[in-house]
């Protein structure tokens, strides 16, 4: 699903859905969906206003229909003629989403792709993709919107014609929807200021504690390494891989970086890397990192491109770290260099020589590592019971 959401009423919303469906709909067969959250039954409805009845009308919790007529000028009319296979409106209260969510899935099929106008939906279900509208003299957001704009994969500035996100980044590959990072793009994510960014992968451990080498050990059918590369893929125009062996690593399709100076530890593998990057943010990841929250590195780039941080880097409550799973700026590779040179190989004596940003995570959200057989076995065995338990097309 790509949902879309506004921070307010005719910011063109349904104009950004529109222009993806006349742009994709020839290559691929997407449903349209729009939702309507109902507060209370004999509230003011929230789609046409006072006495226009519609959702004062509902019967029973949720309400589904089938858009016809391509012609009638509505929003899913709208979506229909621009390309949309078949066009669905549910109407339901907000006490019931998941409810309605799950009756209309039911309704589409388990494999269809999507378009969905909404904004209450995503505090009920995380879409392959959000994004979310806003008008460029908007000072404020209604309430649905402001509860869920942390969750946006990008907020869309729109004039009232044109939007500044170039639309084909927007793809569909293998039934999911990407943002592709675009070389020079300096418009908004989350925090509509972050630019591009590169993501680095670090994969050049020995693997002492799992005791084979962890980047190929197999998680759902993919070794280690392809599953965090293809959890970034979607979001970064460039991936580099830190490591100091490219034959091994050629099947990945990536550029791999070698230390310059090997066996100086994982501060020599940034310092490569980033002398690597034609970025100024960039996102540093181990390989043994095998679940990505998207949401926390758009927050994390977001700060350090809003906020000036060097570093923007996960903590606990407790003051545990995570070097691994950070963003890092292009410009700390001078300090990164006098470190080294210095004989020190910690990456936490780099941060004495930056400004760094702390983003304070519960324990239980902190980037869970796999360093030893029986944390990969624990990930492996609650990754089979996850398939198995997942319902497909609900999503």
């Amino acid at each position: 699903m790509l949902m879309i959401g506004s921070a307010g009423s005719n910011v063109g919303k349904t104009e950004l859905a529109c222009a993806i469906l006349r742009r994709l709909a020839g290559r691929h067969k997407i449903v349209g969906l729009k939702v309507t959250a109902i507060k209370e039954k004999n509230g003011q409805c929230p789609r046409g206003g006072a006495g226009c009845g519609v959702c004062s009308s509902l019967e029973g919790v949720f309400y589904i229909t089938e858009e016809k007529n391509s012609g009638a000028g509505k929003d899913t009319s709208r979506l229909l003629a621009a390309g949309a296979e078949r066009v669905f409106w549910l109407r339901v209260l907000k006490s019931h989403l998941a409810e309605g969510l799950t009756a209309l899935l039911d309704v589409i099929g388990p494999d269809a792709v999507s378009i969905c106008e909404s904004n209450s939906l995503r505090q009920v279900v995380e879409p392959g993709l959000f994004l979310m509208v806003k008008g460029t003299n908007a000072k404020s957001w209604k309430d649905s919107a402001r509860k869920v704009k942390r969750y946006a994969d990008r907020i869309v500035v729109c004039d009232g014609k044109n939007f500044d996100l170039d639309l084909s980044r927007i793809e569909l590959v293998g039934g999911k929807w990407i943002l592709t990072e675009k070389q020079g793009d300096t418009s908004a994510r989350v925090s509509e200021g972050a630019g591009e960014a590169t993501a680095i992968i670090m994969a050049g451990g020995e693997s002492q504690r799992m005791g084979t080498d962890k980047r190929l050990l197999l998680i759902g059918g993919q070794t280690m390494i392809e599953k965090v590369r293809d959890q970034l893929c979607g979001r970064f125009k460039r991936i580099i891989i830190s490591a100091n062996d490219p034959e091994k690593l050629r099947f990945l399709g990536l550029e791999v970086v070698p230390d310059r100076f090997p066996r100086q530890g994982p501060l020599m593998g940034i310092a490569s890397a980033l002398e690597a990057s034609k970025s100024e943010l960039n996102f540093v990841v181990a390989c043994d990192i095998p679940h990505i929250d998207i949401h926390l590195v758009e927050q994390m780039l977001a700060e350090a491109e809003s906020g000036g941080a060097d570093v923007v880097i996960p903590v606990t409550s407790g003051g545990r770290i995570e070097p691994l799973f950070a963003v890092y700026r292009r410009s700390v590779l001078e300090a990164a260099n006098s470190v080294l040179a210095s004989g020190k190989r910690r990456i936490s004596d780099l941060f004495d020589l930056c400004k760094v940003k702390y983003v304070t995570l519960s324990e239980a959200d902190v980037p869970a590592n796999l360093n030893t057989q029986a944390e990969y076995e624990q990930f492996t065995r609650q990754h089979k019971i996850e398939a198995l338990s997942e319902k497909p097309g609900r999503k």
